[in-house]
């Protein structure tokens, strides 16, 4: 099995991920090519500079505007938000694959009283008088009714009708969100949207460990490097340990996948069969490794698993923004600074989007990094182009 050194891996992750050395992703363009490699990005509606989504792009693509993703979703339809790493943002293309999903929450709806009509009534409502949101869908009256396909897991919850049922044509493929007004969602119907082909396509597997295996291999895409284990990579697609080590056996069996050994870590890593060129190069020496300097999101794609990012980085992070403030080490909305290859610190900032200020709240150096008249150039040309992406200049 092939052996590597952590800075290798580190190298070789950063540069799958387009956080290394120019950027390869650039504009509207790059933000759909990155969210097409990475499988899908997280979303999460908390904006305190940026949301997660947003940020996660930014620090990928050069000239990333936030309208950017919004035209992706909403005008182009290129990409849809729906449920995979919890809430997700993933491409439209690959909605075939998610038919399990929609069925299992159709099944699930079926089985309660007046789900159906309601469900009827709003279709009727939405095809005469176009998008909606819970607020002006005129159902009325409340349900007690069990979501199979809520983001955080399987529950039972009382929810105004209106609401209830949107968020039941959503989940089934009925519906898909139009648009968005803040944190308000107005639905419309799929059908007026997606190609009628790709709603009427087939699930590409019959079996499920096969369909698992897919988006296994996504996951590790996304990561670039990722170890066998109940990693929060693989978040959402619910494999127990002998399922999981059945299919990376298969998986690497067949080629897709390749092992990898890093040294002073006891597990095998794995990565993609068409990285092999990416991890030629590292190995070779032959990537170009300029300094940039990036604030990732606290959901981005190379943070997800927090366990692999101190054993390779010796870089501890946790998002504090549900954390009680009198047990906050940093601030709430705290993102890590990548500068190069290390991960130098962590910032604050808040965005006054009204008055296009943006504050650092905090700013906090990881131990043993040398406050350089380099790095502080560094941190003040990126705030400045943080500023311009987040409208505040």
């Amino acid at each position: 099995m092939q052996q590597i050194t952590k800075q290798q891996a580190r190298q070789f992750i950063l540069a799958k991920q387009g956080l290394l050395g120019p950027y390869r992703f650039v504009g509207k363009d790059g933000a759909y090519a990155y969210v097409r490699q990475a499988g899908c990005i997280q979303f999460d509606p908390v904006d305190v500079c940026g949301k997660n989504a947003e940020l996660t792009l930014q620090s990928r693509v050069r000239y990333f505007r936030k309208e950017m993703l919004q035209e992706l979703l909403y005008t182009d339809r290129k990409l849809v938000d729906y449920v995979d790493k919890e809430l997700s943002i993933w491409p439209t293309e690959d909605w075939p694959y998610f038919a399990p999903y929609r069925l299992r929450s159709k099944k699930t709806g079926e089985r309660f009283e007046d789900m159906a009509t309601l469900c009827d009534e709003a279709i009727a409502y939405i095809r005469e008088n176009g998008p909606v949101s819970s607020d002006t869908l005129p159902l009325e009256g409340e349900l007690f009714w069990h979501s199979s396909m809520h983001w955080s897991g399987s529950h039972s919850r009382k929810s105004y009708a209106s609401r209830a049922v949107l968020e039941q044509l959503y989940t089934e493929g009925v519906l898909i969100i139009h648009h968005k007004s803040g944190s308000r969602k107005y639905y419309d119907l799929a059908e007026k949207y997606l190609d009628p082909s790709l709603l009427k396509a087939e699930d590409p597997y019959t079996d499920s460990e096969e369909r698992q295996a897919w988006r296994l291999k996504r996951r590790i895409g996304a990561v670039g490097l990722l170890w066998n284990r109940n990693s929060q990579a693989l978040l959402g697609l619910h494999m127990k340990a002998a399922e999981r080590n059945r299919i990376f056996e298969t998986l690497t069996a067949a080629g897709e996948i390749v092992p990898v050994r890093i040294e002073g870590i006891r597990a095998d890593f794995y990565y993609l069969k068409e990285d092999e060129p990416l991890m030629a190069d590292v190995l070779a020496e032959r990537l170009n490794r300029r300094a940039r300097m990036e604030f990732l999101a606290p959901l981005d794609p190379l943070l997800w698993d927090k366990a692999l990012i101190r054993a390779l980085w010796d870089f501890s992070y946790t998002w504090e923004i549900y954390t009680p403030q009198d047990k906050r080490k940093y601030g709430s909305y705290t993102l890590p600074i990548l500068y190069g290859e290390r991960f130098v610190g962590r910032i604050d900032l808040s965005a006054d989007y009204r008055n296009r200020d943006l504050t650092v709240r905090g700013l906090w150096w990881e131990d043993g990094i040398r406050i350089t008249k380099t790095l502080e150039t560094a941190l003040a040309n990126h705030l400045k182009q943080f500023a311009k992406f987040s409208g505040c200049v």
